[in-house]
């Protein structure tokens, strides 16, 4: 049999959100970083809902690759959701 050596083995790099990771919690990472780059947080966002650019939303802290994962369609329906009958 031979020896298992740990280089044998692929490592897999974590970037953006643990799995599991709802939509609020990412759109709540993105929020906290568009912040601190400055940005008008709901208005990047709202931006990138509305048109699918990521170009609305910062790199910084993974912002972006995190609020691709989302499913925009799925996003706007729970906001319209949310406005209309409340949590």
């Amino acid at each position: 049999m031979p020896i298992s050596n740990s280089r044998d083995k692929t490592k897999v790099i974590s970037v953006g959100a643990a799995e599991g990771q709802g939509p609020r919690e990412i759109l709540q990472q993105v929020y906290l970083a568009l912040q601190e780059k400055g940005y008008n947080p709901v208005a990047q966002i709202a931006g990138y809902l509305l048109c699918g650019d990521p170009v609305y939303i910062t790199t910084h802290r993974d912002a972006r690759a995190l609020i691709r994962q989302l499913n925009l369609q799925e996003v706007m329906e729970e906001l319209v959701r949310y406005y209309i009958e409340g949590e």
